[in-house]
């Protein structure tokens, strides 16, 4: 099995979409057996899904992500755990046990209303709105 982790400094970056870099995990009868970074060249929130699936990834852990994204890895076939922050090995090893905390219902609010191009969630939440 292969799992994805949105990715910045070792964390899960918060902001599905916006995301530089992905830790992917390849894992055998419930242990990782190796990890990588593979960033994403500038590719944004409809790319992304389709990267991960040509990467044969089949869990993507993530913080918050847009209703467009979740709709684009339902099609895919990849399984969705959002709402997540913190260490991402630590979130892949939760995984692995059965104790990852989540949110099933996670989204970006912003997606849901205009505002400028200039936006940015960082590597934080998304300022007034929020990605969990």
């Amino acid at each position: 099995m292969k799992i994805a982790v949105t990715y910045e400094n070792e964390m899960v970056f918060q902001h599905f979409g916006h995301t530089e870099a992905f830790k992917i995990y390849e894992t055998e009868e419930g242990k990782v057996v190796k990890s990588y970074v593979e960033e994403t060249n500038g590719s944004g929130h409809g790319a992304l899904a389709g990267m991960l699936k040509d990467l044969g990834v089949d869990v993507l852990i993530c913080g918050g992500i847009g209703t467009g994204a979740k709709v684009a890895l339902i099609e895919a076939d990849i399984k969705l755990f959002g709402g997540v922050s913190g260490n991402c090995d630590e979130a892949v090893a939760a995984y692995l046990s059965n104790t990852l905390m989540y949110n099933p219902d996670v989204k970006c609010d912003h997606h849901d209303h205009e505002h400028g191009e200039g936006h940015s969630c960082g590597s934080h939440g998304c300022g007034s709105h929020s990605c969990h």
